[in-house]
């Protein structure tokens, strides 16, 4: 199949071709057909899967293109909101389609004045409720999308999104997206959805199979030294560093610049223009590496992303789909490291229980295994160097005190000096010292004193750790948060 087989109107038809699609990806395959036909559906895939096209695309097909908001997607972060905008708008341009993009911390004004010029709102619940309940705007679209439904529902606005269906009258016709099917979000198909036709593109496991998972168990004093080793030993083109919360973000931000990486940090408490700002760099490559929290990477959409290392992994299953799902892109192969202590087992397993795929131990490579691998490197480094005529000068020079093959020995040491790893020779535990400890965790010791940890870190954070995380889960965040606050 490729997309001339949908029968595409000509001027959308040519914004595919310019944007180089060619053959449609699973989810596109199943779900353009069902929106062509006028079906609400409920679509599952993980994330990277082409899922904007995959509704965008006969949406815009569908519209009339002529005045007046026609469609409605609401997404759960500023950015996707940005992100899904920019996209439809690139598809739409030849049908003449304006977006606007509405979410909270922008002007009101400016929003409703991009609103009463668009055909396309793409909108987070928050500010896009406050622009309904306050009679700012008013609209009854035909086509309504729920992009990233789970997450929305793990940042608490589930009562917002039930709340913005109660403002559009008139026949619609709603489009769900999701990586995961929780049963909040099940129920909640049920009641803004009519005869929905489901689509789930997941095989036994809901990550992606071209992501590699492996864990690294260590003790909790060894996370920075276990972080910094995997780093060099990996050596990532580009790579997101996971983070429970706002304040370890900005400390391992700091930590990893000190330690010589092109690092830079993304939460919440950050203004909007900066953000803007830290993704932009991260994505035309002149940051290499991104600490950010669950919340402040939702929606981030990067197609090169070599690896995601788990700083701590999350407290539920869905957020490591989410954070993995953020490498291993457009068919391309990703790799997905976690750092655990004994006290996190409890976790793990469940983990890999709920994605139902394999998350392979690992030993910490010895400073020895870095240089090792370090070797081919700077032996290719060495054969492509230019040689300057100060190198020729100096080599002279060392002539006369030394025979060629010292002086390639010494230059040689000075290289590897150049590329010193630091830290502990030995991090983390053996392969055999892991498999004592999921021993005594399965015979029940381990389990005691993963609830410990748990509990421990529990009572600091609040809760599930969602008071100082972002976008706390539904009450729990209303009781101490307002929606501003949220966004």
């Amino acid at each position: 199949m490729n997309f001339e087989d949908f029968n595409f109107k000509p001027q959308l038809a040519k914004a595919i071709k310019d944007a180089g699609f060619k053959e449609p990806s699973p989810v596109q395959a199943e779900a353009i057909p069902i929106v062509l036909d006028g079906k609400d559906i409920v679509a599952q895939a993980h994330t990277g899967t082409g899922k904007t096209a995959a509704f965008g695309l006969p949406v815009l097909n569908l519209m009339d293109c002529k005045s007046g908001v026609e469609a409605v997607v609401i997404v759960p972060t500023r950015e996707l909101a940005t992100q899904v905008s920019d996209e439809i708008f690139r598809f739409g341009k030849y049908l003449g389609i304006n977006t606007a993009t509405v979410y909270g911390g922008s002007s009101y004004t400016r929003q409703i004045k991009h609103i009463e010029k668009a055909s396309v709102i793409v909108a987070t619940p928050g500010r896009f409720l406050d622009l309904l309940s306050n009679g700012q705007i008013k609209i009854s679209p035909k086509y309504v999308v729920l992009d990233e439904a789970d997450e929305m529902l793990d940042m608490g606005f589930l009562d917002d999104i039930k709340e913005i269906f109660k403002h559009f009258d008139g026949p619609r016709q709603t489009l769900m997206f999701s990586a995961t099917m929780p049963p909040p979000i099940k129920e909640l198909s049920k009641t803004i959805l009519y005869r929905p036709e489901f689509v789930t593109i997941t095989k036994k496991n809901s990550t992606n199979e071209n992501i590699k998972q492996y864990y690294y168990v260590v003790d909790e004093r060894e996370r920075d030294d276990a972080l910094i080793r995997l780093m060099d030993y990996k050596n990532p083109t580009k790579s997101i560093v996971f983070c429970r919360t706002k304040k370890e973000v900005d400390r391992l931000s700091t930590f990893l610049v000190s330690r010589g990486q092109i690092a830079k940090g993304l939460h919440g408490d950050m203004e909007q223009r900066q953000r803007e700002e830290v993704i932009k760099a991260f994505k035309r490559g002149s940051i290499e590496t991104l600490i950010a929290t669950d919340v402040a990477a939702r929606g981030l959409d990067v197609s090169d992303v070599s690896h995601v290392f788990n700083y701590h992994i999350p407290f539920d299953s869905e957020s490591y789909v989410h954070r993995i799902g953020r490498t291993g892109r457009a068919g391309k192969e990703g790799l997905a490291i976690s750092i655990v202590t004994p006290h996190e087992f409890n976790s793990l397993k469940k983990i890999q229980k709920d994605v139902g795929s394999k998350l392979e131990s690992k030993v910490i490579p010895t400073i020895q295994d870095v240089q090792m691998k370090n070797k081919d490197t700077l032996i290719e480094d060495i054969k492509t160097q230019d040689i300057s005529d100060i190198a020729r000068e100096l080599v002279e020079i060392l002539k006369k005190d030394f025979v060629d093959e010292d002086i390639a020995l010494k230059l040689a040491s000075m290289l590897y000096k150049a590329n010193d790893i630091k830290g502990s020779n030995k991090i983390g535990k053996s392969t055999a010292e892991v498999g004592k400890l999921f021993e005594r965790y399965e015979k029940g010791g381990g389990d005691k004193g993963g609830n410990r940890g748990r509990n421990r870190g529990r009572n600091n954070r609040g809760g599930r750790g969602r008071s100082n995380r972002e976008g706390g889960g539904g009450q729990r965040g209303r009781s101490n948060k307002s929606r501003s606050d949220r966004r």
